[in-house]
Formats: C-alpha cells, sequence, structure tokens
C-alpha cells in the first residue's frame, strides 16, 4: 500500500466519521475539518463516543479494538480516522 492509497483511504474514512458523527450528534455538520475537535469542537461526551464507535464499526464493516484506542486518537477527526486506517 503506496502513501496515495493510504491518504485516499483517510480521506473516505473522514467522510464515514462525518456522516456518523451527524447521525450521533443528530445535526447536519457543514465545517468539520480533519482538525476538528471531537470533545472540544463537536462536545462530544463518553456515551456519544461510544454510539460514534458503534456507528463507524457498522459503517465500515471493522471491530474497534478498545485496548488499543487510546485518548490521542479520540483528539480530532483526523487522528481518528488516522487510527481506524491503521487499524482495517
Amino acid at each position: 500500500m503506496n502513501a496515495t492509497t493510504v491518504e485516499t483511504g483517510t480521506e473516505q474514512i473522514v467522510t464515514v466519521i462525518v456522516t456518523a458523527l451527524e447521525e450521533v450528534l443528530r445535526q447536519e455538520l457543514t465545517d468539520v475539518t480533519v482538525e476538528t475537535r471531537l470533545f472540544d469542537d463537536l462536545n462530544l461526551d463518553s456515551t456519544s463516543v461510544l454510539a460514534l464507535l458503534m456507528t463507524l464499526e457498522d459503517a465500515l464493516d471493522t471491530q474497534v479494538d478498545p485496548e488499543s484506542l487510546e485518548q490521542a486518537h479520540l483528539e480530532s477527526v483526523g487522528s481518528l480516522a488516522a487510527f481506524l486506517a491503521e487499524s482495517r
């Protein structure tokens, strides 16, 4: 897998994350970028993070290993996308 493939995969994952966030937060998100912080900018809490992860598992047909998930992975949309891309 080359860098272009990883970038494309991450971009697709970002799109899936934004869609999942819209579903979990029940609102349209028009200004979310890879720098958008999940807790500070979108006001996620532990319950909404759990709902987000479950939605992402379904959307990406993958399993998130809670043992490998760290706080740093949940800092921003981009860090979550990178974690999910590596986990696939």
